[in-house]
């Protein structure tokens, strides 16, 4: 009994010195990255919502996320045996107990921070770096997504907004058409140059294609741009048009721009639009228009919708993007990406997390 009992108290003091930690690395890892992205998703398609009825655009970060976790246990034991006559066998008795507690807590801490001041400036006011769009044309993402999403006019020929009520140059729609369509043959390359004591900057390369419709594409795209017939590498900068003709000059769009485009797009109840409660734009009975560009449709209703991509709920209403919608949903996320993009000013002071070791 008394070897029994032992061991059961070793077997507790072992389970009570048994690491927590590791073991909830992978659940939580996914669960709160899931949590973090969805709400991103739910955040920045309310302030688009927002945008559209006059409200204002507030984000908030999720600065740090620290998970602690605490096991505490405590083990007590008790034997006795006795009742021993000396010289002789007399009766033998034996008792013993054990008894064992523990209590598991966990305590997340989850840290936010308003995005105000030199970061609100910098991550939504400021315009985005060309360099960020040719970075994109690079990585694979289409022409015909990104450039009608980032750019307000290129070389003096001017994007479509819809916010403005500005109708799109011709020459912009082909432009972007023919990048897409040479970004697939293979015919742009792009190099980014740090030239010592200047600032970064991007060039656009006409690769040499074999295929004599690429070639004529890169041509053509020289010419809507006023470029030199022959010039293979092109600088490019942010601003207006120069009327150089060595040289690409982007007016880009801010992030903040860019949220008022996709405002004027959110399908509202034709009864705000009358009363003047929204800017102009879509409104609910023009639902069935096709999209194109860098369009993204998003719904409303009263009611929560079943299946979506993301939802969120202002005013008694729901919005949302319909799951299956891929135009839509692959729109929103270049907007997402955007914003991690867009991360490039000067960060504030973070808070101060102090974890306590001890209770």
């Amino acid at each position: 009994m008394g070897r029994r009992l032992t061991a059961a108290i070793l077997a507790l003091s072992v389970a009570a010195c048994t690491s927590i930690g590791p073991s909830t690395v992978p659940q939580d890892r996914i669960d709160y990255a899931s949590s973090i992205g969805d709400s991103w998703k739910q955040q920045t398609l309310l302030n688009i919502v927002k945008l559209r009825y006059g409200d204002v655009p507030i984000f908030l970060e999720v600065a740090q996320v620290v998970a602690g976790y605490q096991l505490q246990s405590t083990i007590g034991g008790t034997f006795t045996a006795g009742n021993f006559t000396v010289g002789v066998i007399g009766p033998f008795t034996a008792s013993g107990s054990a008894t064992a507690s523990g209590t598991y807590t966990d305590r997340p801490t989850v840290i936010y921070q308003p995005l105000t001041g030199v970061d609100f400036l910098t991550r939504l006011m400021t315009p985005i770096p060309p360099s960020s769009v040719l970075f994109l044309l690079q990585s694979g993402y289409d022409a015909d997504r990104v450039m009608p999403i980032m750019l307000d006019s290129i070389n003096g020929i001017y994007n479509e907004s819809t916010w403005l009520r500005r109708p799109a140059d011709p020459k912009f729609v082909r432009l972007v058409q023919l990048m897409r369509e040479v970004q697939l043959g293979g015919g742009l390359q792009i190099r980014i140059e740090h030239p010592k004591g200047g600032p970064e900057s991007s060039v656009l390369i006409f690769g040499t294609s074999k295929d004599p419709q690429i070639a004529a594409k890169s041509q053509e795209i020289r010419n809507l741009l006023r470029l030199k017939p022959d010039l293979k590498q092109v600088p490019i900068y942010y601003g207006g048009y120069s009327a150089k003709n060595n040289e690409i000059d982007m007016m880009t769009r801010s992030m903040l721009l860019i949220m008022f485009e996709f405002a004027a797009v959110v399908q509202v109840p034709e009864s705000d639009a009358a009363q003047g409660m929204v800017a102009p734009g879509l409104v609910d009975t023009q639902a069935g228009q096709p999209l194109s560009g860098r369009t993204m449709r998003i719904l409303t209703g009263t009611a929560p919708p079943k299946h979506a991509y993301v939802a969120v709920q202002y005013d008694s209403r729901w919005f949302w993007i319909s799951d299956t919608d891929i135009q839509s949903k692959t729109t929103f996320e270049v907007v997402i990406l955007l914003f991690s993009i867009a991360d490039t000013g000067v960060k504030g002071s973070a808070p101060v997390v102090t974890i306590p070791t001890n209770q």
